[in-house]
Order: structure tokens, then C-alpha cells, then sequence
């Protein structure tokens, strides 16, 4: 079970996602549509998954992930229903194309949590 941190503006995507995501064992420690509420959120609770939508009603979705992971890493994953989102990632950032199944969401999450354990693995 992962903590997961919900970055999504809209209240009824942000609801969808906490649903699928307690479905499969993971608890939602909050859905946040800015910024500074992402920011503080993931300061006072420290998830282990992030699910981040770029547009945010105050600030933006990458200004909150960069901000969050200033104070270390934590396996993210980037949600857009910009096609072009995937090409202004930087390298190596799982970006799901909105919409998106449960299924898809599912291997998306196993991935990055993989690919977690392998960086954390390299830095030890």
C-alpha cells in the first residue's frame, strides 16, 4: 500500500482518482488543486507516490513537483491531457495521457515504484 498525493484541479477527476486508488489498496492522503496546497501537503504527509496534473487553479503542476522534490525524490507520475506534455518532460518521467484506465494507471504506478527501488538500489 502507497501513500499517494493527488495534484489535480478538478474536484471530479480528483475524486475519480482517490476512488480507483483505494479500490487497489492505497490510501489518498490528499487531493490538492494548487500549488501551495500541494506543497504543504506533501511537506506535512511525505507520500510515497505523486500523480500530477499540469494545470493547477493557483501555481502549476510543475512548479509544485519541483518544489516537492527539492527536499528529495519521490516516485512520481506526470497525468495530461495535453498531448505535447510528453515532449516538454524531461527524460525518464512516466506522463499518462488523460484519459487513461484503471488498468494503465495500475502498471504505471507498479513502473514507477520499480524504477524507484533500481535508483535507490544505485545510490546506496
Amino acid at each position: 500500500m502507497l501513500q499517494v498525493l493527488v495534484i489535480e484541479d478538478d474536484v471530479l477527476i480528483g475524486m475519480l482518482l482517490s476512488r480507483i486508488l483505494a479500490g487497489m489498496g492505497h490510501e489518498v492522503i490528499g487531493v490538492e488543486g494548487t500549488e501551495e496546497g500541494a506543497v504543504t501537503a506533501a511537506t506535512r504527509r511525505r507520500p510515497g507516490l505523486i500523480l500530477v496534473d499540469g494545470r493547477l487553479r493557483g501555481g502549476s503542476g510543475q512548479g509544485a513537483l519541483r518544489r516537492i522534490l527539492d527536499s528529495g525524490f519521490i516516485p512520481h507520475i506526470w497525468m495530461s491531457g495535453d498531448p505535447a506534455d510528453r515532449t516538454r518532460q524531461r527524460p525518464g518521467v512516466l506522463v499518462l495521457q488523460k484519459p487513461f484506465t484503471e488498468q494503465v494507471l495500475a502498471l504505471a504506478i507498479a513502473q514507477v515504484c520499480v524504477d524507484a527501488a533500481v535508483m535507490s538500489d544505485r545510490s546506496a
